[in-house]
């Protein structure tokens, strides 16, 4: 069963100062303590004025060329700020970095992660042989040996240079159980909008005459051999106002798109409708399609094939915050997000798709895990015979296989390394082999086997030290909140740091769409960062999912100052504590965490001296009429808005709280041409407006990449290189 649910010449001003572009802040150049003191103290009062936008010669309407995403105009002040900012950002310890990255990235001994079909794995690899990609597998046996002998399926880099196209893989979906025929998505240069083309992985070459979709987002799901389910463009009026489709058709092979039988049809104002499908009680596959209304509602519909009720949408009765997750053994998972019939909200619960299937009624509801207090469901996957699920514990992971059996769910703990995190990865419901993935901040990734017909654990693949963690640790930290709540936090450093405010730390958050930042180990903040001296954070503030549903909707729309006081906590944490102080503390964050770090600029410049931006949303007034914007209303709130809703996030625009006369920190600005989620006018727009009064920044944008802001090893490489090249010199 799959469900998709579903992220001229250089305009100065008096502000990008070429000579220096803000090098104030390197080490050759500090300030000295009476000065920073001094400097602290003007941001602290001043940052109770960032309220409201000073226009200092220029309107939002001034900016409003910079959505332009591929103008000329546009193009060429972002070339001219790419330009001005590299040059401080590629000298220092750049290059070092640099190599060092591209090494890991490109590195043979990284794990090649794998899906399994039919007795075989297949991955898709990257290195400095295929800088796009290869589309690959192995039986399961060689995987397991040291040296794996790789069959190629795809190649994207001869695919696109014989194409003449900047190709840049998201995957496939392929028909069952024979997995022959599969829908191939491409990209064009990272966006989330991609080409869908029929292939076929045995002769491996793309179908002729088969299915073929142009550029667009949206999803397809396989009925069977000869019909797929298709949510895409459909041309005029058929995408909603977030840019998804609005419309699922049923599309037989061999006529035109044009012919496809429209299913169901959603209203503009959704999110989009998606279309899946689900076995039934003899195995075949039904219909079934989410319309989601809102970021967080859906609701989700049967299509009935035959019958008097033939192709009329049968409503599943189940909360509209909810999520149907999978089958095992005929029974439908459904994640609930809400209370609903006696069940708690953040538990995982299950009820019989052949009962549902005959009267569009559930009556039996058995519970499969719900989560204590502090405890959130990380994960789960289905194989033949069990549901494999990752919970996690005061952020902490533990992993179990469930059972069901005379209509009662039964649970097995599995033994996997604890005390960091653990990640169900791919499983497969026709297959008994499933992955899964330990980690933590200074153990590196091990993928392991399991067999869940026999329960054996077997060690797959582990990676190599990256960095030197021999004297480092990882300890958990708490601090309360502005409200009392605590918040946890994690911190990594060398064993023998001495806590005297002068050591450069990063700290990193994210805050939103119930995502979880887990401990993971990761070759590229250790090599650029620890190995080198610094510090690292990791907050684990509210609007996240790390204790479930109520961790996330205690900081939704009008409730989210809480996101940021629990930032603002650890930050002052790190500071009270000695582990930094506010010339040696650099924030980060991108997407919804770009948006954290705008806010931080704003309400609290006091703090930082380095505020990494990434991908960023900052333009609050506007965001839900820019690409997919529509579609975060449910976690915002709606700009458009009358009340206190509009009022409160419209406030809270970062784009609209840089006011004249404050200190704040020189920030970095990064964001990708490419990306078609998140618009990169909210970065270009912010870089203008602190243009405008003529404060210093550093300003990159990819061209290609989309929201990842990379679309090869290379780039990604140049990315973080320059990222830590930029806290490196600030901080230290």
């Amino acid at each position: 069963m799959t469900f998709s649910k579903l992220t001229s010449s250089l305009l100065l001003g008096t502000a990008l100062i070429l000579t220096g572009c803000g090098d104030s802040n390197s080490t050759s150049d500090k300030k000295s303590s009476a000065k920073s003191e001094q400097t602290m103290t003007k941001r602290k009062a001043r940052a109770s004025q960032a309220i409201s936008y000073t226009e200092a010669g220029k309107t939002d309407e001034d900016h409003l060329w910079l959505e332009d995403v591929e103008g000329a105009k546009a193009l060429e002040q972002v070339k001219a700020w790419n330009s001005a900012s590299e040059r401080h950002l590629k000298s220092g310890p750049y290059q070092g970095i640099f190599d060092d990255l591209l090494a890991i990235y490109n590195s043979p001994e990284k794990i090649p992660y794998v899906s399994y079909r039919r007795g075989q794995a297949h991955n898709f690899w990257q290195d400095e042989n295929n800088t796009k990609g290869v589309w690959r597998k192995t039986t399961l046996e060689s995987y397991m040996s040291d040296s794996p002998e790789w069959e190629t399926i795809l190649d994207i880099d001869a695919l696109a240079e014989k194409e003449g196209k900047n190709w840049v893989y998201k995957g496939n979906s392929c028909f069952a159980p024979a997995y022959l025929r599969c829908m191939v998505n491409l990209s064009d240069g990272g966006k989330d909008a991609v080409t869908r083309r029929e292939f076929n992985s045995q002769t491996g070459n793309f179908i002729k005459n088969g299915f073929e979709l142009p550029e667009s987002k949206g999803s397809t799901a396989w009925l069977d051999k000869d019909h797929l389910v298709v949510g895409v463009d459909f041309g005029e009026g058929t995408m909603t106002d977030s840019g998804y489709p609005m419309i699922t058709k049923l599309w037989k092979r061999g006529t035109p798109l044009s012919e496809a039988r429209e299913l169901m049809r959603g209203e503009k104002s959704d999110v989009g409708v998606w279309p899946s499908t689900i076995e039934n009680a003899d195995g075949q596959d039904e219909i079934f399609v989410v319309r989601s209304k809102t970021f967080y509602t859906s609701e989700f519909f049967w299509i009935p094939q035959s019958g008097d009720n033939a192709f009329k949408p049968v409503k599943m009765p189940i909360p509209e915050k909810s999520n149907p997750s999978g089958q095992f053994k005929g029974q439908v998972l459904v994640s609930l997000q809400e209370e609903w019939r006696g069940f708690k909200s953040g538990a995982l619960v299950s009820f019989s798709v052949a009962d549902f299937m005959e009267d569009g009624k559930i009556d039996e509801i058995h519970e499969v895990f719900t989560p204590g207090a502090r405890q959130s469901i990380g994960g789960f996957g289905i194989t033949r015979e069990a549901l494999l699920m990752s919970i996690s514990d005061n952020v902490a992971g533990t992993a179990f296989a469930f059972k069901f059996t005379d209509g009662n769910w039964s649970k097995q703990k599995l033994d996997f390394p604890e005390n960091g995190t653990i990640s169900i990865g791919s499983t497969n419901e026709k297959e008994s082999v499933a992955f899964v993935n330990t980690e933590s901040f200074l153990e590196p990734d091990t993928l392991w086997t399991i067999n869940t017909r026999s329960m054996k654990i077997t060690k797959a693949r582990s990676l190599p030290s990256w960095f030197d963690s021999s004297e480092m640790v990882a300890e958990q930290k708490f601090v309360k909140s502005k409200d009392g709540t605590k918040i946890p936090y994690f911190l990594v450093h060398s064993k023998d740091v001495k806590l005297d405010g002068t050591n450069p730390t990063v700290l990193y958050g994210y805050g939103g769409f119930q995502v979880s930042l887990n401990p993971s180990y990761s070759g590229t903040l250790g090599k650029a960062w620890l190995e080198r001296g610094g510090v690292y954070a990791l907050a684990n503030i509210r609007g996240g999912g790390e204790f479930g549903p109520d961790w996330h909707q205690a900081g939704l729309k009008t409730k989210r100052q809480v996101i940021y006081d629990d930032f603002i906590s650890v930050a002052e944490d790190l500071i009270a504590n000695k582990v930094t102080s506010p010339e040696h503390l650099g924030i980060h964050g991108g997407s919804n965490g770009g948006l954290l770090m705008g806010v931080m600029m704003t309400q609290r410049p006091d703090l930082f001296n380095a505020v990494a931006i990434g991908v960023p949303l900052l333009d609050m007034k506007r965001y839900h009429k820019l690409l997919a914007g529509a579609s975060w209303v449910g976690e915002y709130g709606d700009p458009d808005d009358t009340g206190a809703e509009g009022d409160y996030i419209r406030n809270l625009s970062p784009y609209h709280n840089i006011v004249a006369n404050t200190e704040y920190p020189v920030p970095l600005i990064y964001t990708s041409t490419k990306d078609d989620r998140v618009h990169p006018g909210h970065a270009r727009k912010y870089a203008q407006r602190l243009a405008d009064h003529g404060y210093k920044f550093y300003y990159y944008e990819n061209i290609d990449g989309g929201h990842s802001a990379a679309a090869n090893l290379k780039e990604s490489a140049n990315n973080q290189a320059m990222i830590y090249t930029y806290f490196d010199k600030a901080l230290r």
